[in-house]
């Protein structure tokens, strides 16, 4: 082989490598935080059994590069969130799925003071400029008519005020299945995970685009 055909194949080769790189280099996993309570923290499931990570795997089966942490804490309520988000979703996360509030209703906790509570952890992610996705809550009947009026309109409203996309009911195809809860009544169940991420993926994907998009 002459001196110009070694040549041309290392320039090739060499050429290759640094296309490579480059394009390696542009590539960057999402980095999500599920920021919630029991609901999200996967509250008497096995590890990796929770909805971030199933939800992930969910992602990264439609080819999405995503990394789904879980800053979930069992029995959180909207005044916990807003005294931990700050150190809850580190600086360099792309997005934060907003999942709190079903604790407060449980707790007949005053709704006007949940909305206030997930309006200032909302202030706070938008301050860093960290795009939400929201998980809406509705009360729980035994709560009553008067409550739930109060209650229920709270996350589209926080979603109008601000912007940020909407998924109504964080439990939509679970809440009424007692097959998908745990014995307890109120916590999905294997299966019930399955069918929230069914269902919660078109909203993430979305999500996850507009982050990708935004970040062009």
């Amino acid at each position: 082989m002459g001196f110009k055909v070694v040549a041309f194949h290392f320039a090739v080769i060499a050429f290759g490598l640094l296309f490579g790189a480059a394009g390696a280099a542009d590539a960057r996993t999402i980095q999500l935080v599920g920021l919630g309570d029991s609901l999200m923290a996967g509250y008497q499931l096995p590890p990796g059994g929770g909805f971030p990570a199933r939800l992930e795997a969910a992602l990264k089966a439609k080819g999405l590069d995503v990394a789904i942490a879980d800053a979930g804490v069992s029995g959180d309520t909207s005044s916990g969130g807003l005294s931990r988000v700050d150190w809850s979703v580190p600086d360099g996360t792309d997005g934060v799925i907003l999942e709190l509030g079903a604790n407060d209703a449980l707790r007949g906790i005053p709704p006007e003071q949940t909305e206030k509570n997930l309006d200032a952890i909302i202030g706070r992610l938008k301050e860093r400029n960290i795009p939400i996705l929201l998980a809406g809550m509705l009360a729980p009947p035994n709560m009553g008519p008067d409550y739930a009026a109060k209650f229920n309109p709270i996350y589209k409203r926080l979603a109008d005020k601000y912007q940020l996309p909407l998924y109504p009911f964080f439990l939509d195809g679970v809440a009424t299945h007692a097959d998908l809860q745990l014995n307890d009544g109120m916590h999905p169940n294997p299966q019930g995970i399955d069918v929230m991420v069914q269902r919660f993926q078109p909203a993430a994907t979305s999500f996850i685009g507009t982050i990708v998009a935004h970040a062009k």
